[in-house]
């Protein structure tokens, strides 16, 4: 999907730059050295492309440290104890990771396998004792949502969601300025969210496995933006669907939606989600006094973007470092990021997700 997914940037923070990002309750991962407090011990279930890029991520955290591994490809496993020196003891199939409760050397699983996988999964791992973290959309539908937040919520573990974004220095800057009134009242919010995805025979493009089509890969990085960047819940959407390819993209397999969403304040927001069109990557936000653009707003990065103020001058570090670091102080400080990014975030996007494709599919307005 582009830049989107072709290349990940190193830690890069300048000297100059750390007092920007530094302070007593920074999420920041160069912020701290030496670090001398507990580690989280994560292991990741499914070895594909966005976990080899979140392993490879996590080499350079300083509070979170990949422990373990579950798959359901053999050699995969094998590979990843090579590479990343796993034990045997912390090394797990999909139908055996429920020994997880009997091991004290793992404390969370990063799920990052195929949506329709989440729920049951994600219930699985609270059971077995074990933190979750999931990536993101969190699950299929906001029924399965509901299930895992109160899943988790009776085992007492934490439930996390990967909002990359949250940690990302140019995007918590722009959500600081919004809070601190910079930009006046917001007014309008639009995301563009879409590339020309290929395989036709992926996961994605599969209904059981995905749960949706581009919304849920890509449209909810617009959904959630424009929840963070406005500063509030919509409480209204409606959308319109658009299918050119309906080989490719079979029923239930979401091609193009446009969906626009309301706000308390009479705030609006117009967004794009496409399968089909390159280049959107773009976030836009206006208030009563001042706005800004971001342009790629939600790429692995860098991030680019401005504001009526100027440049956004925010160093770039790799989104899955800050975010892996990040979760660990949510988990043992109780320290909480500039936009939430627990189950009930989550659930809140899926719940807005389920109201855009009933407003595609019966052309109404949908009260949320």
């Amino acid at each position: 999907m582009g830049s989107r997914r072709e290349f990940i940037e190193k830690l890069t923070v300048s000297a100059v730059s750390l007092p920007i990002l530094c302070g007593p309750t920074s999420l920041f991962a160069a912020c701290e050295q030496p670090y001398n407090s507990p580690i989280l011990r994560v292991a990741i279930m499914g070895l594909g492309g966005y976990g080899t890029r979140v392993a490879k991520a996590m080499l350079d955290c300083k509070r979170a440290k990949l422990v373990g591994v579950i798959s359901g490809t053999p050699s995969k496993i094998t590979k990843w104890q090579s590479e990343y020196n796993i034990p045997e003891k912390n090394c797990y199939n999909y139908e055996n990771f429920d020994r997880l409760k009997d091991n004290p050397d793992i404390d969370a699983v990063y799920i990052i396998t195929p949506n329709g996988l989440h729920c049951e999964q994600a219930i699985r791992v609270a059971k077995a004792g074990k933190h979750v973290i999931c990536e993101k959309p969190m699950a299929i539908n906001a029924e399965e949502g509901e299930r895992m937040v109160k899943a988790c919520r009776e085992a007492n573990v934490k439930l996390l969601v990967g909002y990359r974004m949250h940690f990302e220095p140019k995007t918590v800057e722009v959500i600081r300025m919004r809070k601190a009134g910079e930009f006046g009242q917001p007014k309008f919010f639009q995301g563009q969210s879409g590339f020309v995805i290929g395989n036709p025979n992926q996961w994605r493009l599969n209904k059981k496995l995905s749960g949706g089509g581009a919304m849920m890969d890509i449209g909810i990085y617009s959904i959630n933006g424009a929840r963070y960047m406005l500063g509030e819940e919509p409480i209204w959407v409606t959308a319109q669907e658009t299918k050119t390819d309906p080989v490719k993209f079979k029923e239930g397999i979401d091609e193009t939606i446009q969906f626009q969403m309301g706000f308390p304040s009479g705030a609006v927001a117009s967004c794009l989600s496409t399968y089909a069109m390159r280049h959107l990557d773009r976030f836009f936000m206006t208030g009563d006094e001042g706005w800004m653009e971001m342009k790629p707003s939600s790429g692995y990065g860098p991030i680019k973007g401005r504001t009526h103020k100027g440049e956004l001058e925010q160093p770039h570090i790799t989104h899955q470092t800050l975010q892996m670091d990040g979760m660990s102080r949510i988990i043992f400080e109780g320290l909480e990021p500039i936009a939430p990014i627990d189950g009930e975030e989550g659930l809140k996007d899926l719940k807005i997700i389920d109201a855009i494709f009933l407003a595609a599919k019966t052309g109404k307005k949908v009260k949320l």
